[in-house]
């Protein structure tokens, strides 16, 4: 909220901006404009650095402190846990279409200062009602600083690098007795056999003493929690691509929009409304995923839920790929008409005949694409996270979602250098008319379907801890079973 303030300070206090006169859309495209000075930009950065700071801890926490409100013993949990997840999910899907609607409409009707004035005053009003709901809520023990026993376990483990296993002076793996482990709110983990290197941190050796420290030996649930992180990382990994995609949609079809027909009927949309559509395309996706999706994708897959969670983020990966690929066919055609009817040269002018719904298809098939993935992965990472780690498992996501937007910037700034001269405009010119943003999308869908390839390899080696538990519990009955026996 103190950087949305912020925020609405800068863009309300003429001393915090530089003056906007004569700084149309045209002439913000050819920089003409006016440029900031070096404190103005200072403190922009700041405010929205500030901001930034404030979602990061928002957004790992606030779908894995909704999912810890479901009692794990209910016959019911998978399922309430399922629901809540596409709720949360459609939460934040209304959130942004008001962002694209109603906020955009404050905005160009009233400015910048009411505009993001408003987003202040709804994040005050929801801090409120947050914490007006605190003695309602329910909480897991803290267990402590989760990357504080991370370190730890590297520590430990590079600390007895050269200890062999099978060393005399072993005691064997180091583990607290009883059910509950020394971590609070969290059960113990089994051991298993990834990643060796790591089983050094919890041997117990002679020399450790009756109260080692954490830095030197550390318990075998908490060595087994780090496995558990870097098992999880390819999987959120290959949604990188798909946040890149989708950030590459915010600009690339904002400008597409800019040489079409926006009017239905006789009303005319902003164009910074287009991005709306794939808001509006999983919000009715999600009103029907349980009534249609859920009983169709039951028979097919005899899975209770329709689809296992991975298999959710596979479709949504693959639909991605058709999105991209109907975005190239379309841009190349939008690009061809453009030229044919005389606007090579007017990106800023809409062409009357060619509508800008045609955008749809690309944003409906985005939208489902964020649906079956999004939804998918915040799930499976809240699931297969340790107990008392579950918001670095939704952190995964969020980081995911960063990465792609800096994997989208980097990668525009490569295409911009290697596809542009002086003699001819790169691929990404700012004059859409005279680039290649076709060659762009199709650049996209190559890369879209090598993730793709990856994420079916990761996908299928990877093995859920629900599963490796079972087949732990299988293994420790056939082995007290053939003690008795040979007894």
């Amino acid at each position: 909220m103190e950087g949305l303030t912020g925020i609405t300070l800068c863009a309300s206090m003429d001393i915090l901006a530089p003056k906007q006169d004569h700084c149309d859309q045209l002439a913000l495209l050819l920089g003409e404009c006016e440029p900031a000075k070096p404190w103005q930009m200072m403190y922009l950065y700041t405010v929205l650095y500030i901001t930034g700071f404030g979602a990061a801890g928002i957004r790992p926490c606030v779908s894995s402190f909704g999912a810890d409100q479901f009692d794990e013993r209910s016959k019911d949990y998978k399922s309430h846990l399922d629901r809540f997840f596409n709720f949360f999910y459609l939460s934040v899907t209304t959130g942004a279409i008001v962002a694209f609607t109603a906020v955009v409409y404050i905005q160009i009707k009233l400015g910048w200062g009411f505009a993001f004035g408003s987003l202040a005053l709804a994040m005050g009003i929801s801090n409120l009602v947050f914490f007006v709901g605190t003695p309602l809520y329910r909480h897991r023990l803290p267990g402590g600083s989760p990357l504080t026993r991370v370190a730890q376990v590297l520590v430990a483990a590079y600390r007895k690098r050269n200890a062999p296993f099978s060393s005399s002076e072993l005691i064997g793996l180091y583990e607290v007795p009883g059910k509950q482990s020394a971590i609070k709110g969290s059960g113990k983990i089994a051991h298993t056999n990834d990643f060796r290197c790591l089983d050094k941190a919890a041997l117990q050796l002679k020399e450790d003493g009756v109260d080692p420290s954490p830095w030197r030996l550390c318990t075998v649930t908490q060595v087994e929690e780090v496995k558990i992180l870097l098992k999880l990382i390819p999987i959120p990994a290959c949604t990188i691509m798909l946040s890149a995609v989708l950030t590459e949609y915010l600009t690339l079809s904002v400008q597409q929009a800019y040489t079409l027909n926006t009017h239905m009927g006789q009303l005319k949309l902003p164009v910074t409304c287009m991005p709306v559509f794939p808001g509006l395309s999983i919000f009715l996706i999600l009103s029907l995923y349980y009534s249609t999706f859920v009983p169709l994708s039951r028979r097919i897959t005899g899975h209770p839920h329709g689809a296992s969670q991975l298999q959710r983020v596979g479709i949504g990966l693959a639909v991605s790929i058709l999105s991209v690929a109907w975005a190239a066919i379309f841009e190349r055609y939008r690009r061809n008409y453009a030229i044919e009817h005389g606007y090579e040269g007017s990106f800023l002018s809409a062409m009357s005949d060619f509508s800008a719904f045609w955008l749809l298809i690309q944003y409906c098939l985005i939208g489902i694409a964020e649906v079956f993935c999004v939804v998918g992965l915040l799930e499976f990472l809240y699931e297969e996270a340790p107990d008392a780690m579950k918001s670095i498992g939704s952190a995964y996501a969020a980081l995911a979602g960063g990465l792609g937007c800096f994997a989208a910037s980097i990668l525009n700034s490569i295409i911009k250098s290697v596809t542009g001269s002086s003699e001819k405009p790169s691929w990404l010119s700012q004059n859409i008319n005279t680039g290649r943003f076709d060659y762009f999308y199709w650049l996209l869908t190559v890369l879209s379907v090598i993730n793709f390839c990856v994420f079916l390899y990761c996908a299928h080696r990877y093995k859920y801890r629900t599963e490796q538990g079972v087949k732990m519990e299988k293994q420790i009955l056939a082995n007290i079973k053939e003690q008795s026996l040979s007894g």
